[in-house]
């Protein structure tokens, strides 16, 4: 009787009846076929391959007899692998291929073994018992546990089947073995194939007890040679010389270290003695002592703590920042008047080009103490951040406590760069690993797996940088002390321009101070319409592409002694057409059309959010590549229109004869995020109630059905943004009122900021009307 099933086929592996065994399956035709029995529940075949080179095989690149087996499990890799748990059940003989698109699939005939001598059948059995446990004893692969299974089994069928899968014979062979039909033949060609394996196995004995006496000889005469070297060696050298052990074991004894340490570095350094210079051990052991001795143990920076020094270094390198430079210093003040105090840990959370990075260094200046720097953008792998164990080739310590070797004393300043980048994979996950490290109650007895002694990081004072939280786990999040740093201000861009960047750049480009002059206007029209990012590294780019420029034209022109002053009108002639527009608020009051507020990696943004209304059916067309908060965000604010139909004059059933299509522009990059909800029903109500939104007014919050303004994020980035749009009113939610203490004086004193708590608030600051008219319809 004949059966259709799905065929996967296999490369240089033969499997048998009763043997469980794990596959890893890559190609698509046999991930679909696995995926197609279990969904059927139904059994597979598994054939293996005449060539394994062969990618896509068709029947022709198949042997005719195969294995049906059951799939016990699936377990689905990240890299889009299968891993799978098979069990064969009976031998199958495929009687013709069925077309299918998906995977291969045959039409087979189960093969049933029959044996016809039960006095004939037992001696077999008896004789397959025997030899498999004299092949068992000669083949150290085969384990006890094996052996005790083997025993235990009574059918003989499977006891054949059993005994075939753990013979170490190519796949060819175990094929000729599972094809032959007569069960009794079958039994006799496994125990040729023992007898021949016992008889190799005794030979292979033979061979490698000569192989022994040889080599014994041949290290007898190279420790002899040695020797003499040895005693040669001593003859030529001075009293006073010390040979490389006696100087290491010195390094050891001198080197103040933990007990453990030291314990551990001298155990190890006996086991060197003892081994032949040329093993490859011996510079495993090597290079493991000389990590342990030029880890710094005790060794500690000096430095005398004076606050109003660091507050000098501080504002010497950095303008601004004024929240970071406050908690540094109270860390300082607390560690002049206590002898220890935990290493605080600190992350720095801001856009790129903020100076979260080169705040560090100047925190490691202001402190006296070293500096160290780990980046760890794109680390997936846990043993970057722990080590490897010794016992892998090439092992190493983990980038912390090499990071530590380098710069050889217990306590430095030490970044975490990038904390928010990294990843994950199989290979385990870094930020776990980080978690130890970065604990003030764990830290002082971190384990690294190639030291494999606890070493002391508690007096390191450890800072992480990142872009933003959403990359960090919550438990490390947990274990830091989040310091928001926030894009600068025009005013603040200015003048790390004029005292910062603007000299840094004359010098590396080989002018004088005073051969190049910029106006503050002329650094304003670069701010506002050559960049456009929260931080200074484009800023930084411009002053230096128009040093160059200006490098070219002196030397064209042959006038060294020139000296350029660059204004507002002069600016165009270097740079070229500006990038951005300045003032992206609209200039006339719009109807279905309301200015937004939006958080970006880089800072904020001002966002424009459009309406219109066409006669239709009543559909919601939501279009500008939004997320699926942003889309839901949409319905929420249409939800709520409706329910406040009456209030605003319109009919009840309004929506049932438009159709109202909300974009919003620069359609091609990604948005989302609830924060636009009161920007998006103000804007449909603007085009419903045919009432323009005053252009110089943005709005941020979330919305929900009753109109509730609901608190957002980056508030402060946001207000920047608006700032730099030439927006000079502001709604937000009442809620974030508490946020204001964050923003810069400047900002708050440039804009108007009004608190909503309602959606109806919204509408009432939001849209023009006319004077002692109210919005909404008693």
């Amino acid at each position: 009787m004949t059966k259709l099933y799905p065929l996967m086929p296999l490369r240089d592996i033969v499997i048998f009846p009763h043997m469980v065994a794990p596959l890893v399956v890559g190609r698509k035709l046999s991930i679909q076929a696995l995926e197609d029995a279990m969904e059927k529940k139904t059994d597979i075949l598994l054939v293996t391959q005449k060539k394994s080179t062969v990618d896509e095989p068709n029947p022709d690149d198949l042997h005719g007899v195969g294995t049906l087996a059951t799939v016990m499990q699936l377990l689905r890799l990240p890299d889009g692998t299968i891993k799978a748990l098979v069990e064969g059940k009976a031998r199958a003989k495929i009687i013709s291929y069925v077309p299918n698109d998906k995977f291969l699939q045959a039409e087979v005939e189960e093969d049933i073994d029959g044996f016809e001598g039960i006095e004939e059948l037992t001696v077999y059995e008896r004789e397959l018992r025997k030899f498999f446990e004299k092949f068992a004893a000669t083949d150290r692969k085969i384990a006890k546990e094996v052996i005790n299974s083997v025993k235990a089994i009574e059918n003989p069928f499977k006891l054949l089947n059993i005994i075939c899968s753990h013979l170490p014979l190519k796949s060819d062979e175990k094929q000729s073995i599972l094809e032959i039909e007569p069960l009794n033949l079958r039994m006799e060609k496994v125990l040729n194939i023992l007898h021949r394996e016992i008889e190799l196995a005794e030979l292979e004995k033979k061979i490698n007890a000569k192989v022994k006496m040889r080599m014994g000889k041949t290290q007898r005469d190279y420790y002899l040679s040695e020797k003499v070297r040895e005693i040669q060696g001593q003859i030529g050298q001075n009293e006073d010389g010390l040979d490389e052990m006696g100087e290491l074991e010195e390094s050891i004894n001198s080197k103040k270290m933990p007990v453990l340490a030291k314990e551990k570095a001298l155990k190890e350094l006996k086991k060197l003695k003892s081994m032949p210079p040329m093993s490859a051990e011996t510079t495993v052991v090597r290079n493991y002592i000389d990590c342990i001795v030029s880890l710094p143990w005790h060794k500690k920076s000096k430095s005398k703590i004076d606050i109003n020094k660091a507050e000098k270094i501080l504002d010497e390198d950095h303008y601004g920042l004024a929240k970071p430079k406050e908690r540094i210093l109270e860390y300082l003040a607390v560690q002049a008047q206590v002898k220890r105090i935990k290493g605080p840990i600190l992350c720095l959370v801001g856009p790129p080009g903020v100076g979260k990075t080169s705040v560090c260094k100047s925190i490691a200046r202001a402190m006296g103490r070293k500096f160290a720097r780990l980046s760890l953008g794109g680390v997936r792998d846990e043993a970057e951040i722990r080590g490897h164990r010794r016992t892998y080739i090439g092992a190493m310590p983990g980038k912390i406590i090499q990071s530590m070797q380098k710069v050889n004393v217990a306590n430095p300043v030490f970044c975490l760069d990038e904390v928010d980048k990294m990843s994950m994979d199989f290979r385990g996950d870094p930020s776990s690993a980080l978690l130890e490290v970065l604990d003030p109650e764990q830290n002082v007895a971190f384990n690294d797996h190639y030291l494999d002694i606890d070493y002391d990081l508690s007096e390191v004072f450890f800072i992480t940088t990142a872009n933003n939280l959403h990359g960090i786990p919550i438990p490390l999040q947990d274990r830091m002390e989040i310091i928001e740093l926030s894009g600068y201000t025009e005013e603040d861009k200015l003048k790390i321009a004029e005292q910062f960047l603007i000299p840094k750049q004359l010098e590396e480009n080989g002018f004088k101070e005073d051969d190049i002059q910029l106006t503050s206007g002329a650094i304003l029209e670069i701010i506002r319409r050559y960049t456009k990012e929260a931080g200074v590294r484009s800023l930084e780019r411009i002053i230096a592409s128009l040093c160059r420029k200006i490098a070219r034209d002196k030397l064209k022109k042959k006038l060294k002694s020139k000296k350029y002053r660059i204004s507002v009108q002069s600016i165009q002639k270097y740079l070229g057409t500006p990038k951005f527009r300045y003032g992206l608020a609209e200039e006339n009051d719009e109807i279905g059309l309301t200015t937004g507020l939006a958080w970006t990696q880089v800072g904020g943004e001002l966002l424009q959010i459009e309406a219109t209304l066409m006669t239709g059916s009543g559909k919601l067309i939501i279009t500008g590549k939004l997320g699926d908060v942003m889309q839901e965000s949409a319905q929420a604010a249409l939800s709520y229109v409706r329910s406040r139909a009456a209030l605003l004059g319109l009919e009840e059933d309004f929506y049932q004869k438009l159709d109202i299509h909300i974009h919003v522009p620069e359609g091609a990059i990604p948005k989302d995020g609830p924060s636009a909800g009161i920007t998006i029903a103000t804007t449909l109500v603007s085009a419903l109630i045919k009432t323009p939104v005053k252009h110089n007014l943005a709005m941020t919050g979330e919305i929900t059905l009753r109109g509730r303004v609901l608190p957002i994020g980056g508030l402060t980035e946001k207000l920047l943004a608006a700032k730099r749009g030439n927006i000079t009113h502001v709604l937000i939610p009442k809620d974030n009122e508490r946020n204001l203490n964050d923003v810069p004086v400047k900002i708050k004193k440039s804009l108007v900021i009004d608190v909503v708590n309602h959606m109806d608030e919204v509408l009432e600051h939001a849209l023009v009307s006319t004077e002692g008219k109210s919005l909404f319809k008693n």
